[in-house]
């Protein structure tokens, strides 16, 4: 079993890999623009990838994250058969996109730290 899990976790790292040089350098639409793959998540029989991604620019409205992915899922056809010439896989995996959210949440609990420390010297 630990065999499956260890190629599973490379096969991910490739599709990561490749789906971020795809994006940057062979999907044209401006909606798409400076997205960043964050994480694949494969599943066991390597049909399914769970693909989390973001762009690195302040706050992104609920609406123009939805719009990212919906123009992901709209290219996913072209990027699945990309993938497939690029990656000797017996089966390529159907993609599906998500919004990662975790820079977002992790500037946000930067700044209330940031603001902690400083009224805390502010009070001494």
């Amino acid at each position: 079993m630990p065999k499956e899990f260890d190629r599973t976790r490379r096969v991910a790292e490739l599709v990561q890999r490749e789906l971020a040089r795809l994006l940057t350098e062979e999907i044209h639409d401006p909606r798409i623009k400076f997205v960043t793959v964050t994480g694949v998540d494969m599943s066991k029989d390597l049909k399914h990838a769970k693909v989390y991604v973001t762009r690195l620019k302040k706050q992104e409205s609920d609406e123009e994250q939805q719009q990212l992915v919906n123009a992901l899922q709209h290219a996913s056809g072209f990027l699945r058969h990309e993938l497939s010439h690029e990656l000797n896989l017996r089966v390529s995996p159907k993609i599906r996109f998500f919004y990662d959210t975790s820079i977002e949440r992790g500037n946000a609990m930067d700044a209330l730290i940031d603001r902690a420390v400083h009224s805390e010297t502010r009070t001494k």
